[in-house]
């Protein structure tokens, strides 16, 4: 499994329908997503999920959003809601003949939380179908938004998530860690904790703590010692810092800072500047209309990917569906041809 900033073909995304992931705030949503998909398309291509009656309004919006409709490609592909990141496909790259293949996991909808998800659970089937590519099934249940992976061997992941009983109860943690290394092409699998409150995945890293390179870490932090975010932060940050790299050494740790709560009517929605996307050129980062917090992470941001630009991109509203930029789409790794008179 390549690294996120690794050069990509495309990233998938599926297009929102569902108004229960947003009851009472659904309305803005669907432009949300043209925005995202309009940033995305001027850096590379963007494939869609979206099931044909949906595919006119759609259209109509991304016009609207000035995207580059000669990079956006819309898939006959129904499914129950639009998290691609963790009913979609995990990509992998043959490190030796290019070539890019998927891998399909089982999906319960984060512990049979939210029914039914039996077209979401569907889509990598369709995916390696629509793209001819080689699909390799996998009797075991996994979220993509639940991992993250430094390119070379390296793998994190969370307790509360990868053992949670709701997931995998008849497997132990080494059988976990095995079918990760077995299919993703991973040597060594790090561990945290804890994820945030009203985290309704269970703790999904990709709200936590994030590779920015094979040595480097971003990982989120709560200053607030009375914010309940704090203690569990703090216990995965002393984690990480306890984590060496496979020759031993520290890996470099970047603290992210957290956004406000803000409103305290209601439940605590998951929001993080940990949810960033990484694409061709850029880095899409999930801002709150913070304008001081999201300053600091778009700079911190910048300092772990000089070269690329760092894009706020307002997520307050697709946050109330408890998931951000990350959490809807999944990258494509982009193949390549093997050197001439590299044995294949």
């Amino acid at each position: 499994m390549p690294a996120e900033w690794e050069p990509q073909a495309a990233v998938w995304l599926s297009w929102p329908h569902n108004r229960k992931t947003w009851p009472g705030h659904f309305r803005p949503i669907p432009a949300a997503f043209a925005e995202i998909i309009a940033i995305i398309s001027r850096y590379e291509k963007v494939r869609v999920n979206i099931a044909r009656p949906l595919q006119r309004r759609a259209g109509s919006l991304l016009n609207r959003a000035k995207a580059d409709l000669a990079q956006v490609t819309f898939f006959n592909h129904a499914t129950n809601d639009c998290w691609c990141r963790d009913h979609g496909p995990i990509f992998v790259r043959n490190v030796r003949t290019g070539e890019v293949a998927l891998t399909d996991w089982s999906y319960n909808a984060w512990g049979e939380k939210y029914r039914p998800f039996d077209l979401d659970n569907r889509i990598p089937a369709r995916i390696a179908r629509a793209l001819r590519l080689r699909r390799f099934s996998v009797d075991m249940i996994l979220e993509g938004g639940s991992i993250d992976v430094n390119g070379q061997g390296l793998l994190l992941t969370t307790e509360a998530c990868l053992l949670n009983r709701n997931r995998n109860p008849q497997l132990g943690r080494g059988e976990i860690e095995q079918a990760l290394k077995d299919n993703l092409g991973v040597r060594e699998v790090r561990w945290l904790g804890q994820g945030i409150e009203g985290d309704d995945t269970d703790g999904h890293v990709d709200d936590l703590s994030r590779f920015f390179r094979p040595d480097g870490i971003v990982t989120a932090v709560e200053r607030n010692q009375r914010d309940r975010n704090h203690r569990p932060l703090q216990e995965n940050l002393e984690r990480l810092h306890r984590l060496r790299t496979p020759a031993g050494r520290k890996f470099t740790i970047v603290e992210l800072p957290m956004p406000r709560r803000g409103s305290r009517d209601g439940p605590r929605l998951p929001a993080s500047y940990a949810n960033f996307l990484v694409i061709n050129g850029a880095v899409l980062l999930p801002a709150f209309r913070q304008p001081d917090r999201d300053a600091e992470a778009a700079e911190v941001l910048a300092g772990c990917f000089p070269g690329r630009k760092i894009i706020p991109v307002d997520c307050l509203d697709l946050v109330r569906g408890r998931g951000t930029l990350h959490c809807i789409s999944q990258q494509q790794p982009a193949s390549f041809q093997p050197a001439a008179g590299e044995p294949v």
